[in-house]
């Protein structure tokens, strides 16, 4: 008998859920959310195992690294689907969680979710903290142009240099301000030290990938954009088509069709929103950084002194829809171009 196994993962405990190849329910349990656990209760279990189902999420690339190591049949679940499917259930609970996803494992309705390396998840490891740190630099930095500004006080233009310099300009004479913003800039200090500590971490990183060289070697790439798209793609060959990574990453307008009616909305934003975000930036630094070139009376956008097709064709866009699609196309395009880039060594 063929048994479908569904495992719904909170942080300590797992609830599982066993079904047979009828849609019956044969064994409920609990166990303790590590590999060794649910690998040896499954393979307790009197039948074949068909398949084990999880949903993606934090402890699920562990998960699946143990149990496919332990030779169980395992597949992660893309999120949203899952979630979209059990929201149809009243009553919401791990064990009935645990129930769906088996049922969805059976019937083959779930859209499978790539695990990613152990050299993937160690980049992203690189990468999470730095936008920690510049997240709480910029915070920092706001929050002291606001405290500021209550008092009609304008930090203007200025350079990251010359920030602390001109917030205790603003702040000396009141000793109440003189307070408020000391530790301010204590923390914003120390952020910077360890940001700067980080990005030279990440620039090396890219330096020493030969694959984060190649995609570099495109305009407007740099060290972060390359190593979240390496860390994200993490393999090529899962693209049957350079063309498919752009609907993978969200990039494609989201279509809402049901019968006279037809409406193309936004983008789907779909998968990594962190890869999104880089792509995106990079398109904008491409579209909007350095000048242009006229050659034979023709008046061309370049990016480092080269004249660029992708840039004429997103300033082109730009003029009929918006910078906005064109940025957003322009990104669409750089996905693909990067893999192609990668698949081909070229």
């Amino acid at each position: 008998m063929k048994l479908f196994v569904g495992l719904d993962v909170s942080l300590e405990k797992t609830a599982i859920c066993v079904i047979s190849e009828h849609g019956k329910i044969v064994k409920e349990a609990q166990v303790a959310s590590e590999p060794k656990a649910l690998s040896c209760w499954i393979c307790d279990q009197d039948g074949a195992i068909a398949a084990v189902g999880l949903e993606a999420g934090p402890l699920s690339q562990w998960l699946h690294r143990g149990l496919s190591d332990a030779g169980r049949p395992v597949v992660l679940m893309e999120t949203r689907q899952v979630k979209g499917a059990l929201k149809a259930m009243p009553i919401k609970t791990d064990r009935r969680d645990a129930e769906g996803i088996a049922r969805l494992l059976h019937l083959g309705w779930f859209r499978p979710v790539h695990c990613k390396s152990v050299s993937a998840q160690e980049v992203r490891a690189v990468l999470s903290p730095r936008k920690a740190v510049q997240q709480g630099f910029i915070t920092l930095e706001m929050s002291l142009r606001g405290l500021l500004r209550n008092f009609g006080l304008k930090v203007g233009t200025i350079s990251r240099g010359r920030f602390e310099q001109r917030i205790r300009e603003l702040a000396a004479g009141n000793p109440m301000l003189e307070a408020a913003t000391e530790p301010m800039l204590r923390a914003r200090s120390a952020l910077r030290r360890e940001l700067a500590g980080l990005e030279r971490n990440v620039r090396q990183l890219s330096q020493e990938d030969p694959v984060c060289r190649r995609l570099m070697s495109m305009p407007g790439i740099g060290a972060v954009v390359a190593l979240t798209y390496r860390s994200a793609v993490d393999d090529p060959a899962r693209f049957t088509s350079s063309k498919k990574v752009g609907p993978w990453v969200g990039l494609t307008p989201s279509r809402n069709q049901s019968g006279e009616r037809d409406i193309s909305g936004g983008i789907t934003k779909a998968g990594d929103v962190n890869l999104r975000r880089a792509l995106c930036q990079a398109a904008t630094v491409m579209m909007y950084e350095e000048g242009q070139k006229t050659v034979r009376g023709t008046v061309f956008p370049t990016i480092g002194g080269r004249a660029s097709w992708l840039r004429t064709w997103a300033a082109k866009l730009a003029r009929r829809r918006g910078a906005k699609r064109a940025m957003v196309g322009l990104a669409h395009r750089i996905a693909v171009i990067l893999h192609r880039m990668w698949k081909d060594d070229t």
